[in-house]
């Protein structure tokens, strides 16, 4: 890809909502798979009480929208600030309780496990029925949209194709807890192919650092699969 193309598609602009400022992409193609729309607000007409304690709005009882989900609320249920980077806002907007709750788990995944995806790991990288695994480093793009595998070969995957994904794992460690992560299997569409393609990587098994990195990328990516799952649905 040209380093013009790969600008183009990172290009992002700076837009004001009636919720707020929001730092989008320039084409709306180039959007994260991970980012909600901004929901229609529900008509001041249709809400003389509070959604949530049944509060009636008058002069000294003012009415708010949460930024999330589009419902009114007085400020006593909707005074929060919180960030919702899912919706490329830059500032903190006004959310109800519920969704602030949603809102400050999600920060974890922009604040830490996106920049573990961005770093990327290396993997060993199986394709479909091959028996020979390939090394490569695997890591999420700026735009969040592909996973690009770069090693003796370069393959790109779009994040919106990938139908399932399987963390794998072996054994339990001493004294309990949970199974160690070695690798993930995932199915995807790729372009211009029927049926789905299939992608495994494990995590190498010799030096310990980068093992290291690709267990924390692992967890991350379980992470981001839940978020675009979530995506999906609503």
């Amino acid at each position: 890809m040209s380093s013009e193309v790969a600008a183009r598609r990172d290009a992002k602009k700076l837009v004001r909502s009636p919720s707020g400022l929001r730092m989008v992409p320039e084409h709306r193609a180039f959007g994260s798979p991970f980012g909600l729309e901004e929901p229609q607000w529900v008509p001041d007409k249709e809400c003389p009480r509070c959604m949530q304690c049944d509060a009636k709005f008058d002069f000294l009882t003012r009415k708010h929208h949460c930024r999330r989900c589009g419902k009114c609320f007085c400020d006593k249920c909707c005074g929060q600030k919180v960030a919702l980077r899912r919706m490329c806002f830059v500032d903190p907007v006004r959310q109800c309780a519920e969704c602030a709750l949603v809102s400050h788990k999600e920060a974890e995944f922009y604040d830490k496990q996106l920049k573990v995806l961005l770093t990327g790991a290396t993997f060993l990288v199986t394709f479909g029925n091959s028996e020979k695994p390939e090394t490569m480093v695997c890591r999420l793009s700026n735009n969040q949209r592909y996973l690009i595998l770069d090693g003796d070969s370069r393959h790109e995957i779009e994040i919106a194709r990938i139908s399932t994904v399987q963390i794998l794992t072996e054994g339990f460690p001493p004294g309990g807890g949970n199974a160690r992560a070695t690798g993930m299997s995932l199915q995807y569409a790729a372009p211009g192919a029927e049926g789905v393609t299939q992608l495994k990587l494990r995590a190498a098994e010799d030096a310990n650092a980068s093992r290291r990195q690709a267990t924390a990328w692992l967890a991350a990516m379980h992470k981001a699969t839940k978020l675009l799952y979530e995506s999906r649905d609503q």
